[in-house]
């Protein structure tokens, strides 16, 4: 008996493609495996083309101990039959079954055998990976991400529902041989795509289930929607059924929602490319196969995709599929009913929508259309005709979606104008639209181009030109619209092709040629059709790839490595450290930077103006990191990790930040390092964080030597003092009690509206749209990421939901962590407003009547306000757990604590009698967190470091305009 038999069909109908190749890449596969005790049971149905035959007789021949070929009956075709033939010819203690075509990683059977072998397992299932597109790039399904995070076991399979919810155990596990004929597991012979369903039979069948985090399988190849929706289909309500029989309709559900997401979308998305003939056969198709209900809490988009899939509407499907690759573009007129509710209507004219008048509309109001005008909606502009004229110019017939609650009305004068814009390039024709007109909730459009005399490109790399149309109702205020051409992969194939005359001579291309792009806009190529240029561009070819063109080609290469290796960190640090460190000391000169410079804010901008204000000669530098967009004109700028940026270092006097400068660099003896740092500590920092503790010597000890940089470092209370200073190891004599000179301001708020009332607010209110009638409540969660993390956060506050519930009186203002960003939904305007990229959070905290966050330490500067705070965590103990905290936040929160959001609309609701129960408690954790904020801290903190420094740039000054003087005498 093996450790392991593979068993790998040859000619069932749903083999995977490749025929011959296939078997021999799935064999070999199982051949090179690093535990030599895996065979490879090869079963050939009778029918089995004959270069599979020969294809497996030399393997076996090759190896005749480890692959074993077994001739199944001529009764038997189907290839869940063969796959049932080869579970009875195996004999190895675990049994894996391979589609042909897909390849075991190397030690795949080894990891599966060893998890086995410990866990006591009888089902191990691992990754897998499949073809991404046809370049043959692999990737994996997104939800394996979470379902093979670690390596575990599991009782039953209900402890990892993504195992029957998602197609998880299609390929990729292995079955214990006795346990696999005790359950009676075998393939469903007259159903193809059979592993669909005996993957879950064989999880729910068995008892302990191992997950292995290994990639197991690659090559799998993704099933032709198009043509095997029934099939698939099928396959998937016999699984659903089983959930359903076993007691576990919440899984059943999943599972519809999972199988409309992973098979049904993508077949909708896929229609672009399909012809118009197929798209008709398949939404028939669907619509036979799909008889049973649409998920209800499928996004929007993918619920109308879905829908109108199973309706049998090819039309609408395809107008879905634009949608769903846009979220933000228009592409079927709107509806909205007496309730607000916005649905998916319908154009009668090919541009999709709901044939069924029978059906329940399809309401999309989550996608907030409806908030937008007419001028910032994108919308769709489908291309209906692309043809010769008979004069011989481009006639091009289309149709403009209008949203149906903006835009011009009937009866108004509309003009278009249509532009063809070179690609990556400036240059641009415009052509007039002969025809205009609005038919109810579209607007008809007719054009004629002479692309042959007026399209005069160079030739060389001008040589695509994308189209698009403007619409504009006549009138100095008329709305106007922008937008490109949309139309499926076959509306213009080989339909016209017009004359071309480049600049460079018709030996650059001769024809004009239409074609749809991959992302499905209309646009013109420059091609060769003629003798003479088809000879040029061959000429070309040849000369770019001839030996000289080749060597000249790695020079360039190795040049632009060479040129590379220059501009990268790795060659300017050491250059930094050896060279530029020795440069000597610019006086007076300081170099300010924020947030590892994406910001104009927080306390070194605080210092940067009171030196301003008090008038003291030093040159300040401040560095950006991708945009100088915010940073005062006046400011000099230095990029981040450029040549500039590292010379002002290495010559500045003093350097200033809130958070670090690159560890990498080593400070100047000549420098004094401000430390401003950016927030009082709940999670741990420094040292005491657990993921610090864990790293090796040398990452704890580069840690150390940046911090070591440090000559001064601000606290703003003796909290800081036990948390910050001690967790980065700083001695006393380093540290300043001044308090943050960013809060400067919020005292200063503090006190103004004490005196004065809080109206009229700060000009950024007005900026930002915010009436004063209404509350202003700003979201700022922390940083949920980590070191070689995604920066994509998703909020835990529903801003829609909020916006629902309280637009009428609050606006909500969200602020995602600089290190993140979040993409919020179209809210009613005036209910929410994205302030991520707002510079400085405290002119944010100054006009805050409510602040909601979790751990961030932005709570600890607002609390200075003397305004309300709710904390909104729902996994606070999970993040205490992980990260590691100084306190117990609910017991000494400024605020109500919430884990809900229920709980969170709660608090607010009744903001006024909370705001009364927590007035003393928030009192108290300013005085303790915030003890040395005293709204001096920015002129505090530039007398005792700048002090004798400004003095000396100033006598500095004195001393060369005398000398200048004197020189001038």
């Amino acid at each position: 008996m093996s450790d392991f038999s593979c068993v790998i069909t040859g000619g069932g109908d749903n083999d995977g493609p490749g025929g011959a190749d296939a078997l021999r890449a799935s064999v070999e596969s199982v051949l090179g495996q690093s535990l030599r005790g895996a065979e490879a049971v090869v079963v050939l149905a009778s029918a089995a083309d004959p270069a599979v035959r020969t294809a497996a007789r030399t393997l076996a021949d090759r190896a005749p101990g480890r692959i074993r070929l077994v001739h199944a009956d001529p009764a038997v075709r189907t290839t869940g039959a063969l796959r049932n033939v080869g579970l009875d010819a195996a004999n190895g203690r675990y049994v894996l079954v391979l589609t042909t075509g897909e390849r075991l990683q190397l030690h795949a059977c080894r990891n599966l055998w060893q998890a086995g072998e410990t866990s006591r397992a009888d089902l191990i299932a691992g990754r897998w990976s499949r073809a991404a597109d046809e370049g043959g790039k692999e990737r994996e399904p997104s939800w394996q991400g979470e379902l093979y995070a670690r390596s575990r076991t599991l009782a039953r399979f209900t402890e990892a529902p993504e195992l029957v919810v998602r197609d998880a155990l299609v390929t990729g596990f292995c079955l214990r041989r006795e346990a696999a004929r005790r359950h009676g597991l075998r393939y469903e012979e007259d159903l193809a795509h059979g592993e669909i369903l005996f993957g879950p039979l064989a999880a729910a069948a068995v008892g302990r289930i191992a997950l292995v985090r290994r990639l197991i399988v690659t090559g799998r190849a993704v099933p032709d929607r198009a043509r095997d929706l029934t099939a698939l289909v099928e396959a998937h309500r016999r699984v659903a059924n089983t959930l359903l029989a076993r007691g576990l309709p919440e899984l059943r559900e999943e599972r519809e929602k999972a199988f409309a997401r992973d098979h049904l979308v993508p077949l909708v998305r896929s229609f672009p490319g399909l012809p118009a003939a197929r798209r008709t056969r398949v939404a028939a198709a669907a619509a036979r196969a799909l008889t049973g209900p649409v998920p209800p809490d499928l996004p929007p988009l993918e619920r109308v995709a879905v829908t109108l899939l199973a309706r049998g509407d090819a039309e609408g499907a395809l107008t879905a599929a634009y949608a769903l690759s846009r979220p933000a573009t228009v592409c079927a007129p709107l509806t909205t009913d007496a309730d607000g509710r916005v649905t998916w209507g319908s154009d009668g004219k090919g541009g999709g929508g709901d044939r069924d008048p029978s059906g329940p509309p399809l309401d999309i109001t989550e996608l907030g259309h409806q908030h937008r005008p007419f001028g910032e909606l994108r919308l769709m502009n489908r291309l209906t005709r692309c043809a010769t004229a008979e004069d011989g110019r481009l006639l091009l017939e289309g149709r403009l979606v209008l949203p149906g609650h903006s835009g011009p009305t009937p009866g108004t004068p509309l003009t278009a104008t249509l532009k063809f814009r070179a690609r990556g390039g400036a240059r641009a024709v415009a052509f007039p639209v002969e025809e205009v007109r609005h038919d109810g909730n579209g607007i008809i459009w007719r054009a004629r181009a002479d692309v042959s005399r007026r399209l005069r490109p160079v030739g060389v790399r001008d040589t695509a030109w994308d189209a698009r149309l403007t619409v504009q109702a006549e009138g100095p205020d008329g709305p106007r619209s922008v937008s490109d051409l949309f139309a499926p992969q076959d509306q213009v194939a080989g339909a016209v092709r017009f004359a071309a005359r480049p600049r460079l001579g018709r030996l650059a291309g001769d024809t004009w040629e239409p074609y749809i792009t991959l992302k499905d806009h209309f646009a013109l190529r420059l091609t060769a059709r003629r003798r003479p240029a088809r000879t040029t561009h061959r000429l070309i070819r040849y000369a770019t790839r001839f030996r000289p063109a080749r060597k000249a080609k790695l020079l360039v290469r190795a040049l632009r490595k060479r040129l590379d290796r220059y501009r990268s960190r790795g060659f300017k640090a050491p250059a930094y450290n050896s060279w530029l460190t020795r440069l000597p000391v610019r006086r007076g000169s300081v170099v300010f930077e924020s947030h590892m410079g994406t910001c104009y804010g927080d306390s070194p901008r605080a210092l940067y103006e009171e030196i301003r204000r008090q008038g003291l000669k030093l040159h300040a530098t401040w560095s950006y990191d991708s945009a100088p967009a915010g940073f005062p004109d006046d400011a000099r700028l230095v990029r981040r990790w450029s040549w500039r940026y590292l010379w002002a270092l290495a010559r500045a006097e003093y350097w200033v930040d809130n958070q670090g400068f690159p560890q990498h660099l080593r400070k100047p003896r000549h420098t004094t390092y401000l430390q401003t740092w950016h927030g009082s500590a709940y999670k741990r920092m420094g040292f005491d964080e657990t993921r610090v503790r864990l790293q090796n010597a040398p990452q704890r000890e580069r840690l150390q030597r940046a911090v070591d940089r440090f000559d001064h470092f601000l606290v703003r209370s003796e909290h800081d003092v036990n948390t910050l200073a001690r967790a980065y190891r700083l001695p006393d004599e380093r540290l300043l009690r001044t308090g943050y000179p960013r809060n400067d301001a919020l005292i200063a708020e503090r006190n103004r509206s004490e005196t004065e009332g809080r109206l009229p607010r700060p000009p950024l209110a007005e900026a930002l749209g915010l009436a004063d009638h209404k509350k202003t409540v700003l979201y700022a969660p922390t940083f949920r990421g980590g070191p070689g993390k995604q920066r994509r956060s998703r909020l835990l506050l529903d801003v829609r939901e909020f916006a629902a519930r309280f637009g009428d009186t609050h606006t909500l203002l969200v602020r995602s962590h600089y290190l993140e960003s979040a993409r919020l939904p179209v809210c009613p305007p005036g209910t929410v407003v994205d302030v991520s990229r707002h510079h400085d959070v405290s002119e944010l905290l100054a006009l805050t009547d409510v602040l909601i966050t979790d751990y961030s330490s932005i709570m600890f500067d607002f609390v200075l306000l003397d305004r309300p705070v709710v904390l909104f965590a729902p996994d606070l103990d999970a993040y205490a757990d992980e990260r590691g905290s100084y306190f117990d936040l609910r017991e000494n929160a400024p605020g109500p604590v919430t884990a809900t959001q229920d709980e969170l609309f709660t608090a607010l609701a009744e903001l006024k009698k909370s705001d009364t129960r927590y007035a003393d408690q928030r009192r108290e954790f300013a005085e303790r967190f915030g003890s040395y904020d005293r709204g001096d801290a920015a002129r505090r903190t530039v007398e005792a470091v700048f002090g004798p420094a400004a003095s000396r740039a100033s006598r500095g000054s004195r001393h060369t305009t005398d000398h200048d003087r004197g020189a001038g005498r």
